[in-house]
């Protein structure tokens, strides 16, 4: 299993449910967003999503991905941003979570 896998778990409890209290609503939202995310760089890498990185979800692909909702998935430009708020969101997280660790010496 790669970094991705455990941090983007730790994003859905620690961030959303822990820190955040976010609603259902938000947290089904979230979590069909790296569905699509993650099915979609699993098709263009030809890799399984177990074995993404975070190097996989780069600036090119993501941004593939939001041209791919709107005009594959027919998405309004409302929920692509929806869907970039949710990868922001948790891109910052996971930033701040491998910072940390990398200082710290801790997961490793």
């Amino acid at each position: 299993m790669t970094a991705l896998a455990p941090t983007l778990h730790a994003f859905f409890t620690d961030k959303l449910i822990g820190q955040r209290g976010a609603s259902p609503h938000t947290i089904d939202a979230y979590r069909t967003t790296f569905r699509l995310l993650l099915g979609y760089a699993s098709e263009q890498r030809h890799t399984p999503p177990s074995k993404l990185e975070f190097d996989d979800l780069n600036a090119a692909l993501v941004a593939a991905f939001l041209g791919h909702l709107e005009t594959v998935r027919h998405n309004s430009v409302r929920t692509r941003n929806n869907r970039l708020a949710a990868i922001h969101s948790f891109f910052s997280y996971a930033a701040l979570r491998h910072l940390l660790q990398r200082t710290t010496g801790a997961g490793h």
